[in-house]
């Protein structure tokens, strides 16, 4: 899946996209370990997707909890010694 598409997704729908990306690659592991899985680049890409969709959901985060964007973290410990 693609940047652009994860980015239009709500965070509770990438909450469950990256519950079930940890299921995919615990079961790919699995498969691994009992020489199941034929390509093994599949592991490489699922623990991208997962890293993209942390990404992401941090992004917004992030957006969502600068209250006050005069001040900065810098300046509130100065403050507050």
């Amino acid at each position: 899946m693609k940047i652009k598409e994860l980015k239009l997704k709500s965070e509770n729908e990438l909450q469950k996209m990256l519950e079930d990306m940890r299921d995919k690659l615990r079961e790919q592991r699995f498969k691994v370990s009992q020489k199941q899985l034929k390509n093994i680049r599949e592991i490489r890409q699922t623990k991208k997707t997962i890293a993209q969709i942390l990404t992401i959901i941090n992004e917004k985060k992030d957006k969502g909890s600068h209250s006050d964007p005069n001040v900065t973290s810098g300046e509130e410990s100065r403050e507050s010694k």
